[in-house]
């Protein structure tokens, strides 16, 4: 039960769709989307059949029992306007869809941290308004536009939807749009298709007129003091990710004590820059696991090392131009290990 362990670890308690997710049965962007009434039941995506899936269930119940956590059954319902609940599985099966909506919560939480952990699990979906990569019309006036909502009968306009006396607050500035939410008595969040990330990514916040105005009036009153204190926090976080670098670097001249001091101090750049996405900004990584460690070498060691990029660019299939260099690879580790 790693998958449910990392979540009990990460977020203080545990579900089945934790679990599907840990052992990639399920994609996060198919959950967005179920959590946005696109979808229809969940398990309708899960990549494994219905009866390891309840086995896996199960097993998380049992395990759960077993390690002394609390059950919590939470409420699912849609990040649309009828907040309509939530379906798991093609039969709506009451047994099997409590163990779904089941939380299991550390018993060890202090009050206060239980109190919140409890707030995050009843905090229902933001709404969600789409923008659309094709044309479009209405289900229900036929007119088309920018913005769309998806409802049972189809995709809704603005004005269909009574969302359209909102403004659209584009993302960026983290203070404003806090501000504007918490004054707008009603609000919705704004996502496009990536093509190529293949999942909808927020675009900004629909919010009331007023509430936008008394943001801005809020965050022109205090610029300067945020300003500093965002200096502050670059100052920060620029000596955190100097102290990650060194103690990367130090960990792969550990494990590799054949490579040279110069190329450690690159790698470690390399895999551990903040925002990247890399193995070194991962929890492994800047927990400095051995595993996150040798992954960021090896990544280096194929890509300026050996002529992987350029099989790649000829053509050869990510796979196949992997098992070609896999020889040279193993040389250059073999060495450096030694």
């Amino acid at each position: 039960m790693t998958a449910a362990e990392e979540a009990l670890a990460r977020q203080k308690y545990v579900t089945a769709i934790d679990v599907c997710l840990g052992v990639r049965w399920l994609h996060s962007r198919h959950v967005e989307a179920w959590q946005q009434g696109l979808g229809g039941f969940l398990c309708y995506y899960v990549q494994v059949g219905a009866d390891r899936v309840a086995s896996a269930v199960e097993c998380l119940e049992r395990w759960a029992r077993a390690t002394g956590l609390e059950p919590r059954e939470a409420e699912y319902v849609t990040a649309t306007r009828d907040r309509r609940e939530l379906r798991f599985t093609a039969d709506g099966d009451l047994a099997a869809e409590r163990a779904w909506r089941t939380h299991w919560v550390s018993p060890n939480l202090p009050a206060a941290e239980r109190e919140r952990v409890t707030q995050r699990q009843d905090k229902p979906p933001e709404l969600v308004v789409i923008q659309p990569l094709k044309d479009w019309a209405c289900a229900e006036c036929g007119d088309g536009g920018d913005l769309l909502v998806m409802d049972d009968a189809g995709p809704q306009c603005m004005s269909c939807a009574d969302l359209d006396h909102l403004v659209f607050l584009p993302a960026g500035d983290a203070a404003l749009t806090r501000r504007a939410k918490k004054a707008s008595g009603l609000s919705a969040v704004v996502v496009r298709w990536s093509r190529s990330r293949k999942r909808y990514e927020r675009q900004g916040l629909l919010v009331e007129e007023p509430a936008l105005d008394q943001a801005e009036q809020q965050c022109l009153a205090d610029e300067d003091a945020r300003m500093r204190r965002r200096e502050r926090d670059r100052e920060r976080r620029a000596g955190q990710d100097a102290e990650l670098l060194t103690r990367f670097a130090k960990e792969i001249s550990r494990l590799f004590p054949g490579c040279p001091a110069g190329r450690a101090d690159a790698i470690a750049r390399h895999a551990a820059l903040r925002g990247s996405g890399r193995v070194g900004r991962s929890a492994a990584g800047r927990a400095l696991d051995e595993q996150a460690i040798t992954l960021a070498v090896v990544a280096s060691v194929r890509h300026q090392d050996t002529d992987y990029d350029s099989l790649l660019m000829s053509g050869v299939p990510r796979e196949a131009a992997r098992d070609r260099i896999r020889p040279a690879l193993d040389r250059v580790l073999a060495a450096w290990t030694s």
